[in-house]
């Protein structure tokens, strides 16, 4: 059951920022998918909600250099947009991979970051492009990487009277070879691997027109749903640099083994910490096994029960 509260309903971002200076006990609010149910459970209760979803500067995507996807920008709007498959398209996949269709039609890109839900497939594979999230606030704007921005569970570097007002994505060089896959019994993951491979010489086909010899020139994994929070791997990562096409297979264990040093899992419902780690070990190797078929032109036909693959 809800307590009361008072909805504010402001026309930009600076009246949203100054609605939540001024009051006490007050969040803001967009999609609602996971402040409404935590409302509803009494963990949390504001006196006041900041409702964002009108503002139009808020719901923008944009391209460039940097595709720059507004902070009320649906899921559903984020899997079906054009722009968001030409320069990112496996953030289009994933995306429409998130929760149900009820949920990625009301749930926003901001909405997610700012709630620091370690079980986020959006913020696990927003690392591997390097991306950064604008702040504004009555004192003006800030950005910061992603990384930075999602301190833990549930906890974020936003002051409470910031707003975040988008995310920038830098998309991935042509000819990179990516691929996200997540492993859950119900629609909330309990696993979330990232992989990107930007290969050496590849063209827009990847590594077809040069076979095993195209080599990996830079590599991105990042682990989520484990840890108390989203991150690279870098140890994983360096593992994969250098090596061909040819030779992923050769290298998979040891960048697994590696990945699986980074994590950092507690035992809960969703499975004991060693389990975690071994399940890291199986779905990193898995999904750059993926990425190497996508390189090679194909597409691996292997299918795991339980487990998605964007």
């Amino acid at each position: 059951m809800l307590r009361p509260f008072t909805l504010h309903r402001p026309a930009t971002a600076d009246e949203a920022c100054a609605l939540l200076a001024r009051l006490e006990d007050a969040a803001p609010y967009a999609g609602g998918t996971e402040l409404l149910l935590l409302m509803k459970l009494g963990w949390l209760r504001p006196r006041h909600l900041v409702d964002v979803k009108r503002i139009r500067e808020l719901g923008d995507l944009t391209g460039g250099p940097r595709l720059a996807i507004g902070a009320t920008v649906t899921h559903r709007a984020l899997e079906r947009s054009a722009l968001v498959r030409a320069h990112c398209p496996l953030v289009a996949s994933v995306a429409r991979h998130v929760a149900n269709v009820r949920v990625r039609n009301v749930g926003t890109v901001g909405g997610n970051l700012a709630f620091a839900d370690p079980h986020s497939d959006l913020a696990t594979l927003f690392l591997t492009l390097d991306a950064t999230v604008a702040l504004v606030s009555p004192r003006g704007r800030r950005e910061l990487p992603l990384a930075d921005f999602v301190r833990g569970p549930w906890e974020t570097a936003r002051a409470s009277d910031e707003l975040l007002a988008l995310v920038r994505l830098t998309p991935w060089p042509a000819g990179t070879a990516a691929a996200y896959v997540k492993f859950g019994v119900h629609e909330r993951p309990t696993l979330g691997i990232a992989v990107a491979l930007q290969l050496d010489g590849a063209g827009p086909g990847g590594a077809r027109s040069s076979g095993g010899s195209v080599r990996v020139a830079d590599a991105r994994v990042a682990i989520g749903c484990v840890s108390p929070r989203p991150a690279r791997a870098p140890a994983a990562e360096a593992c994969l640099v250098g090596v061909t096409i040819a030779e992923l297979e050769d290298v998979a264990g040891a960048a697994a083994e590696s990945a699986t040093a980074t994590v950092d899992p507690a035992d809960d419902l969703y499975g004991s910490a060693d389990y975690k780690r071994e399940m890291v070990a199986v779905f990193v190797r898995r999904a750059l096994r993926i990425a190497a078929a996508r390189a090679r032109g194909a597409e691996s036909a292997a299918r795991f029960p339980h487990a998605v693959v964007a």
